[in-house]
C-alpha cells in the first residue's frame, strides 16, 4: 500500500538520483539511516509486515498477468528482458525491485523524495538496475515526444488522488500500443469502509489513522469507464482478500475491498 499523494507540489530533481555518488545522501550516517529504512521496508517480521505480505501476493497476480498478457515464459532466466515498465507511486520499490530482477527496464517515480531515497539507496546497495525517479506521472510527458513503456503500473495511488481522470489518462498516454496498464486501489463499498479504515486504521492499526478517505476509494466499473475513454479495454479484474487468522493475503474474486484491474491499449489505437 503505497500511501502517496502524487498531486502534491514538488520540484523535479533528477540530478540527485542518476548515480551511486549523486543520491542525494551527503554524509555516511545519512546512507546508514536510508539503508535501515529499506531494510525494515523489506522485513517480514518487521513493522512493515502486512504491507509487504499484501505486496508479495499482488506481485504474483502482475507477474502473472504480464506474462500472459505479453507472452512470457516466468520458468525462463530473466523472462522479461526486453520490456520496458513504469511503476507510478513506487513507494520503497517492492515492485520495481522483483521485475528488474526479471530482466524488465524499471523506471520508478514518486512524489515523495523520502521514498525515491530509500529505493534508490536499497537497489544501489543490492545492485540492482533501477531507474528511481523524484517526480510526478505528468513530469513524464514530453510536449514534443512521449516516452512509452510496455507496462505501466499505478497501485495504491489513485484514492489518494483528486483528479483521478487525469492520473488515468496521463496512464494510458503513457503506454505503449499493446501494452498493459495495472491499476489497484480499494474498492468504495460498505465493506471496504468497516475492512479497509474502521479495520485497518482504527483496530488492528496496521496503519496510520487518516490515511485513506472513503469518498476517494474507486469502483472498478468506474476505472474501467475512464480508461475506455482513452480506447483501453479491461480484461481482467481480480480481488485481494486479508485472513486476519491466519495473517495471510490471496487473489481471489472477491472485489469488495482491494482489487487489481488489469487493461490492455490496442495494438494500433488512434490518438485520443
Amino acid at each position: 500500500m503505497l500511501l502517496v499523494n502524487v498531486e502534491q507540489n514538488i520540484v523535479l530533481d533528477r540530478s540527485k538520483l542518476t548515480s551511486r555518488h549523486s543520491t542525494g545522501l551527503d554524509t555516511t550516517e545519512e546512507i546508514a539511516k536510508f539503508d535501515r529504512l529499506a531494510k525494515e521496508w523489506r522485513d517480514p517480521k518487521g513493522k512493515f509486515k502486512q504491507i509487504l505480505a499484501f505486496n508479495q501476493t499482488r506481485l504474483i497476480a502482475i507477474k502473472k498477468m504480464i506474462a500472459q498478457h505479453l507472452g512470457r515464459d516466468l520458468n525462463q532466466p530473466a523472462p522479461l528482458t526486453g520490456l520496458s515498465l513504469v511503476d507510478i507511486g513506487c513507494g520503497a520499490g517492492l515492485l520495481c525491485e522483483p521485475l528488474a530482477k526479471l530482466g524488465a527496464d524499471v523506471t520508478g517515480i514518486d512524489a515523495s523524495e523520502h521514498n525515491i531515497l530509500v529505493a534508490s539507496q536499497h537497489a544501489q546497495t543490492n545492485y540492482i538496475s533501477v531507474n528511481y525517479l523524484h517526480c510526478l506521472a505528468s513530469d513524464l510527458e514530453d510536449k514534443t515526444e512521449i516516452y512509452l513503456y510496455d507496462i505501466v503500473l499505478n497501485t495504491e495511488v489513485i484514492e489518494h488522488v483528486a483528479d483521478q481522470q487525469g492520473l488515468i489518462e496521463t496512464c494510458c498516454r503513457l503506454l505503449k500500443p499493446g501494452g498493459l496498464l495495472v491499476m489497484a486501489t480499494l474498492n468504495r463499498t460498505i465493506t471496504s469502509y468497516i475492512v479497509g479504515i474502521i479495520g485497518a486504521e482504527y483496530v488492528m492499526r496496521y496503519l496510520p489513522i487518516g490515511t485513506h478517505e472513503w469518498r476517494y476509494f474507486v469502483k472498478p466499473q468506474e476505472i474501467s469507464a475512464m480508461i475506455s475513454k482513452q480506447g483501453l479495454e479491461t480484461i481482467n479484474v481480480a480481488g485481494m482478500t486479508f485472513n486476519p487468522f491466519t495473517k495471510h493475503w490471496s487473489i481471489n474474486q472477491n472485489t469488495k475491498v482491494n482489487y487489481l484491474l488489469f487493461a490492455a491499449k490496442p495494438a494500433e489505437i488512434s490518438s485520443v
